[in-house]
This record gives structure tokens, C-alpha cells and sequence, in this order.
């Protein structure tokens, strides 16, 4: 693993901090038509969370629509193709994120809905991997059980409220657990993820797979180390450095996790793209971790400079990253490759967007004619969205209510949507 964050550090300094070359722009008629595209689709959308189905005619008929809304809106606002529908409505994506929701709800009936939305963004991540590493998309036992480890580790070890102490106890705990020890769970919490642990081995014998399980304490030592030093007055190159080591670990676990066994060229994929997810939820969340003193490259940068020369760097990282891509051998793959190189680069667009008095005027003027609708559009719609939270959870919870065998709400990867 040293060796993959060396390298990944190396790349990303190579990097210039100059704009890349896009596709395409847009002019401002194209971004006003695309605008009005998306206002039918959320006016759609709107309409039926106001009346969530009660039965399984009306929850079958409500999915219909609202995958054909989509589908219209996908098509015409963002030039996706059919091969691109396919990968990310029943068949794919959202039928992993249908799959990820009934599941987690079996497996704990408290688990709150936003901890299955960040459970299910990981496994989309290794459901990617399994496509491009050559293999059908589906949710295995160890991609399940891993995609829930986050809420349950995670949102704890960050949890401020929880004493350091504490924390560190679980920590080893958790270590001696995924090296295989005979650990006794203290509480419930740890009972729930020691259950989860159980599903990756009923997968992955320990003695034929010793990689799936090496990355596991890999990505928890990530963790381990991004609390020690939070603790302390870090350097931008120490964030740096520990947000690629976290990055880079998570999806290389979920690389191992997908394939079992992974080649040079896959494991250096996994670590790259990880570190770049990381930068980009990094760059997603500057504004809120302004405000709550957390230290991740963007949140430091922002204090000194604008973040034009960083955000540039970042896409030229990411073009580097997808390039890598070719040397993968899911022979299938290309509508997924294009799909994420087309999201990933512009999803940093839209964040940028959104932190636009983080950026220099002529620097967010020129990016904006990147997007297919203009930033101020989707800062309003995001913000107008934002009200109908509660409605959604509650549609959510009707769809989940359904028998296992029909269709759920239909889930989609957010990097492909504006973020409401």
C-alpha cells in the first residue's frame, strides 16, 4: 500500500494546475433549455412525493413514472444514451441501491435512511469495480457488509460527543476483530458490526483471500491515523498525504471485495480513483467544514488563496485517473467508463459551483460555461429541494414497506445529478 500512495502522490504532483480541455461547453440558450428540462423533471418528481403510494399497484405504477421522468431527462438534459440508462436504472445502479435498501433494512430494522444512502454510495463504488474489473454487477454478502460498515464505523470514530478513549478501545478492539481474533463485542454497536464482519468471511475464507482482510485493517488504520492527527495542527502536505492513504485504501478494499484478487493495474486504479473521490467529497463539503474547523486540503487552501489552481490540479487528476481505465478488462464496460469519466470531472464543476465565493469571479464565469445549467439555477433548485427532505424519506419508506420482490424507489448515483 505504501507503494500505491507514493505513486498516487507522484502523480498528482506531475499534475499542472491549469484548466483542462473539455468536450464540450455550453452557451447560455443551451444551459436555459437544459434548465427547463430539469424543472419538468423535478416538477415530476414534486408531484409525487406529495402522495406517497399505499399499495402495489400504486408503488409499481409511481416507479414506472418516475424511471420514465428520469429516463426523458437523462436523454435530453444530459445527452445520456441508452447504454448509459441501462447501466444506471433497474438493471444496474439503482437496482444495486434497491437491492442495498432492502437488505440493510432486514439486517437492522432502526437503520435510519440517511445511513443507507451513505452505505449504498460505497457500494456503488464496488459494484463499478466489479463491471470494469469484468464481471456482472451485484450485490454479494462482502460488499454489503462492508457498504455498512461506514454508517456504523465511521459516523462513530467521527462522532465528536464520543470520549477519545473510548474510541481507541473500539479501534483495537475492531483491529484484533479483522485480523480474525475471538473478540467479545462490548454493547450492541459492536455486536452489529462484528456481524457484519462475519458476512465477509462467510464470503472470503481467511487462508485463501489474506488480501480482502489485509485491506480491511488497511482502511482502518487510514482511520486510526486521520484521528491522531486532527488532534494536532496538521500541515497541508500531512492532509494530503492522509487523505490519500484514506481514500486510496477505502476502494482498494472495495476492489478486493468485488474481485477477491487483484492485479497491479486494478489495485493501482482503485487506489488513484479512491483518492480522488476523497478530494472531490472533500471539495463538496469545504463550506461546511469552514464552519465546523475541519482540516482537509480544500478546507485549509481556502484560507490562504482561491481554490482555482487546487480545483484544477483536481480535474487534471481525475483525467489522469479515468485514462487508467484502458487498461482495465471489462470488455463490456465502456458505457460505465464514460459514464464516470463524465461525471466525475463534472461533478467538481457543480461543487465549485457551489463554493463559488471560494473562487476568484472570472474563475467560476469560466467554469460555469462547463455545466449544462448555470450555477445559480442550481443553487436555487438545490436549496427549493432541501424543503422537501422529510417528504422524501417518507416516499422512501413506503417504497421499503413493499413486498421484497417489487420494485423500490429508484436510487441513482448522486455524481449524476445536481446534489438536492
Amino acid at each position: 500500500m505504501t507503494e500505491l500512495l507514493e505513486s498516487s502522490l507522484a502523480l498528482w504532483r506531475e499534475c499542472p494546475a491549469n484548466l483542462p480541455a473539455f468536450d464540450r461547453s455550453f452557451t447560455v440558450a443551451e444551459q436555459a433549455e437544459r434548465e427547463a428540462r430539469m424543472d419538468v423533471f423535478l416538477h415530476s418528481l414534486e408531484g409525487e412525493l406529495r402522495r406517497p403510494p399505499a399499495t402495489r399497484s400504486e408503488r409499481q405504477a409511481m416507479h414506472e413514472r418516475l424511471t420514465a421522468a428520469f429516463a426523458g431527462f437523462g436523454r435530453t438534459a444530459l445527452n445520456l444514451q441508452d447504454s448509459h440508462l441501462q447501466i444506471l436504472l433497474a438493471g444496474g445502479f439503482s437496482g444495486i441501491g434497491n437491492a442495498m435498501a432492502r437488505q440493510a433494512r432486514c439486517f437492522d430494522p432502526d437503520v435510519s435512511v440517511a445511513d443507507i444512502f451513505q452505505a449504498t454510495r460505497n457500494a456503488w463504488t464496488a459494484c463499478g469495480l466489479q463491471v470494469l474489473f469484468g464481471g456482472s454487477m451485484c450485490l454479494s454478502p462482502s460488499i454489503f457488509a462492508y457498504s455498512m460498515l461506514y454508517p456504523y464505523t465511521d459516523n462513530y470514530l467521527d462522532d465528536p460527543e464520543t470520549p477519545a478513549a473510548t474510541k481507541r478501545g473500539f479501534n483495537e478492539r475492531f483491529s484484533r476483530r479483522l485480523r480474525g481474533g475471538a473478540v467479545v463485542p462490548e454493547g450492541k454497536h459492536e455486536a452489529t458490526i462484528w456481524r457484519l464482519v462475519e458476512r465477509i468471511e462467510s464470503q472470503y475464507a481467511r487462508e485463501q483471500y489474506p488480501q480482502v482482510f489485509e485491506s480491511l485493517l488497511r482502511i482502518q488504520a487510514a482511520q486510526e491515523n486521520s484521528l491522531r492527527l486532527l488532534r494536532q495542527t496538521p500541515e497541508l502536505d500531512d492532509v494530503l498525504s492522509l487523505s490519500f492513504e484514506k481514500g486510496g485504501s477505502s476502494v482498494v478494499a472495495d476492489g478486493y471485495l468485488a474481485a477477491g484478487t487483484l492485479t497491479a493495474a486494478q489495485a493501482r486504479f482503485a487506489f488513484d480513483w479512491g483518492v480522488f473521490l476523497q478530494l472531490a467529497d472533500d471539495l463538496q463539503d469545504v463550506q461546511e467544514d469552514l464552519q465546523h474547523g475541519v482540516r482537509t486540503v480544500f478546507s485549509l487552501a481556502a484560507g490562504r488563496e482561491p481554490l482555482d489552481a487546487l480545483t484544477n490540479r483536481l480535474m487534471q487528476f481525475g483525467g489522469r485517473v479515468m485514462m487508467q481505465m484502458h487498461d482495465l478488462p471489462g470488455v463490456g464496460a465502456l458505457p460505465l467508463r464514460q459514464l464516470i469519466a463524465r461525471s466525475c470531472l463534472s461533478f467538481l464543476v457543480r461543487s465549485a459551483g457551489e463554493a463559488g465565493e471560494l473562487y476568484s469571479p472570472d474563475y467560476v464565469a469560466r467554469i460555469e460555461s462547463l455545466s449544462p445549467f448555470r450555477f445559480a439555477f442550481l443553487n436555487d433548485r438545490r436549496r427549493r429541494f432541501a424543503r422537501h427532505s422529510g417528504l422524501l424519506a417518507r416516499l422512501f419508506e413506503a417504497f421499503l414497506a413493499g413486498d421484497p420482490d417489487e420494485p423500490a424507489f429508484p436510487l441513482l448515483p448522486g455524481s449524476l445529478m445536481p446534489r438536492f
